[in-house]
């Protein structure tokens, strides 16, 4: 239980870098990195929340976080590679 503790604790000081990250970042790219670095840590947070209090059925909701989180970022990119800049005309 100290281990999953100790793990859980990481976790969350790595997350608190990830979001200074994202809120410092010099480019829109690092922010995104960032982001997307602190909603695969909150998968893993989840995970072993999961084992901590032996509940495996959170499992699947760590699986549909991450999935969420790969397509949000997806779609982010696409919108700052497609259409978040704006032309000279606008």
């Amino acid at each position: 239980m100290a281990m999953l503790a100790a793990i859980a604790i990481s976790l969350l000081v790595v997350m608190a870098i990830a979001i200074a990250r994202a809120l410092t970042g010099p480019t829109i790219y690092d922010r995104i990195l960032a982001v997307n670095l602190f909603g695969t840590k909150t998968v893993l947070l989840i995970a072993v929340v999961s084992v901590f209090a032996g509940r495996p059925d959170y499992l699947d909701i760590a699986l549909v976080y991450a999935l969420i989180n790969f397509i949000s970022i997806i779609g982010v990119l696409r919108y700052f590679e497609y259409g978040g800049k704006p032309t000279e005309g606008q």
